[in-house]
């Protein structure tokens, strides 16, 4: 170890007067506090952790592990939780006596390392807003994961830092199910009460972010603040933009865009008087990315300071290999925000004038953009639609509706309709427009139309977001009851309907209705929790 940072008080450390002990945590362990990016990269690879890339990216292997566990998530149910939360597969309860036993025995394991990396960061941008995170870690490389993803204080902030909230992960720990309440030897187990988050079992880092990305999901509804999963940026003349989506509809690509300024890709917060990204980094998908596609994600593979998940890598040159899926099809890259050109620095934007909620739609019957009422922009966010594509299985051959309310349903651990309801509330109050995007299939179905133009979609959100789209004429969709341009200057008048796109129009009636019964089934679960207008929002028959 000659060379790396020793405990203590260096240069490289800032060690805060409320530290381990003053929360009542023992351990003999060495700690590492606050390492920036340098020396964790140095700990990781003299631990054996990772290797560096050809051009300086950190690569790791999270092991099976390659995404996040959710069917060993935990919530603790009690007098705080038990009447708030929204139990379901995604908010599975667990009972505080057996907490209270896994908390015992993590904290023995913590006691028994050798050395610890500790972080003290920030979830959220805007100062009023922001929780603070305390971050335990036995890996270096996960303590540049949690580093990297979220906000990082001024350093002299950190000498008095008081955490909100624990977080300890330990993926060397193996839960026991009869003893800890849980299924497998893998365990999150979120804490609200006692402020603290257990993580044991996996590698995968993402189950860090995610818990912060909860606890935001928990505690802003009370204060008025609307968290949201989505993307964001901001236009020239401060006009503010949010992207709603589920994984492949278009989320990251389509927010980066070189006319706008990016405020971030995936969490954020909607404040009284501004979108506020909850992190200080980016956690993109790598598999196949392509310096032709995404270049300045591509960009951030070729830098020191990124840290790379499972990226398949040749031993002798080092050289990255984005196509290789063989150690997981779910590559990931961590880096921090200011990597990406064109970035807002304060991570900030005002209130947006647009909302898009991006759809990949496989069954070819939604339209390649519609204008939205707030009813129906509560109805959508609730749905939170999708679709997969067929083949994925052998004898598939339909795609298949995917439904995940306010498109992020398993970091929400409060009812859908407390969400939702913000969100409507907060477009009435500023008057923001809203718009469905379909960048799925246009022709047919998957299999037989094609998919929706890149440059359709460009061209289509740059009318939305610069006000020109307001100034067309639209018609009443038949089956969902939404508005749809008929003509936009640039665009192919036909795609822009999606029935004329069809080589046979009773066939698209056909497969509309079956879409249109899909959505209305999966509403049945919110009808009770939504005032009527939301309920008279739904799509029919027609």
């Amino acid at each position: 170890m000659s060379g790396l940072p020793s405990a203590g008080k260096g240069p490289a450390m800032l060690v805060p007067g409320h530290d381990l002990a003053a929360q009542g945590i023992s351990t003999s362990a060495r700690l590492f506090w606050n390492l920036t990016t340098a020396p964790l990269v140095e700990h990781a690879i003299a631990r054996g952790e990772g290797r560096l890339a050809k051009d300086g990216p950190l690569v790791v292997a999270t092991g099976r592990h390659t995404g996040r566990s959710a069917r060993d998530k935990y919530t603790v149910c009690d007098d705080l939780t038990r009447d708030a939360v929204w139990w379901n597969a995604g908010n599975q309860p667990m009972e505080p006596q057996h907490f209270e036993a896994l908390k015992a025995d993590f904290l023995a394991a913590l006691g028994r390392k050798d050395r610890l990396f500790v972080q003290d960061l920030y979830g959220g941008s805007q100062s009023e807003h922001q929780v603070r995170v305390r971050v335990v870690n036995e890996m270096a490389w996960h303590s540049l994961f949690i580093r990297t993803m979220l906000v990082r204080p001024e350093r002299a902030a950190l000498a008095g830092f008081v955490p909100d909230f624990t977080i300890i992960d330990l993926p060397s720990f193996r839960a026991e199910p009869a003893r800890h309440g849980c299924r497998s030897e893998t365990v999150i187990a979120v804490n609200l009460s006692e402020r603290l988050i257990l993580i044991g079992g996996t590698l995968y880092g993402g189950e860090m972010k995610k818990s912060v990305f909860g606890l935001l999901n928990w505690l802003l509804p009370e204060r008025g603040v609307m968290p949201m999963h989505c993307s964001a940026n901001v236009g020239p003349a401060g006009d503010t933009a949010i992207f709603f989506g589920l994984s492949g509809t278009g989320k990251t690509t389509l927010s980066a865009d070189s006319s706008r300024s990016l405020i971030g890709d995936d969490e954020h917060g909607w404040s009284d008087t501004a979108v506020f990204n909850f992190e200080g980094g980016c956690y993109a998908k790598m598999i196949r990315l392509s310096a032709e596609a995404e270049p300045e994600i591509f960009a951030t593979t070729r830098r020191f300071g990124t840290l790379l998940e499972n990226v398949v890598m040749d031993e002798e040159s080092r050289t990255l290999d984005l196509d290789d899926a063989s150690l997981a099809e779910n590559t990931r890259g961590a880096y921090p925000l200011e990597f990406i050109p064109n970035v807002v620095p304060e991570a900030m934007g005002p209130p947006p004038r647009n909302i898009i909620m991006l759809t990949a739609d496989a069954f070819g019957i939604l339209p390649p953009i519609a204008r939205l009422t707030p009813e129906q922009a509560m109805y959508h966010f609730l749905s939170g639609y999708t679709a997969r594509v067929a083949g994925t299985e052998i004898g598939v051959v339909e795609p298949e509706a995917t439904f995940s309310t306010c498109f992020g349903a398993p970091f929400m651990p409060r009812h859908p309709s407390v969400y939702g309801n913000l969100l409507k509330e907060r477009i009435a109050r500023g008057g923001v427009d809203c718009w469905l995007v379909n960048t799925g299939w246009t022709g047919g179905q998957y299999g037989t139309g094609r998919r929706m133009p890149i440059q359709v979609t460009r061209a289509l959100l740059n009318a939305a977001l610069d006000g020109s789209l307001r100034n067309v004429s639209f018609r009443r969709d038949p089956f969902f009851g939404f508005q749809v341009p008929v003509v936009v200057p640039g665009v192919d008048g036909t795609i822009l309907d999606p029935r004329a796109t069809w080589a046979d129009g009773a066939a698209y009636d056909a497969q509309a209705r079956r879409l249109v019964a899909m959505f209305v089934k999966n509403f049945e679960q919110f009808e009770a929790h939504v005032e009527p207008g939301v309920r008279e929002a739904a799509p029919r028959a027609a």
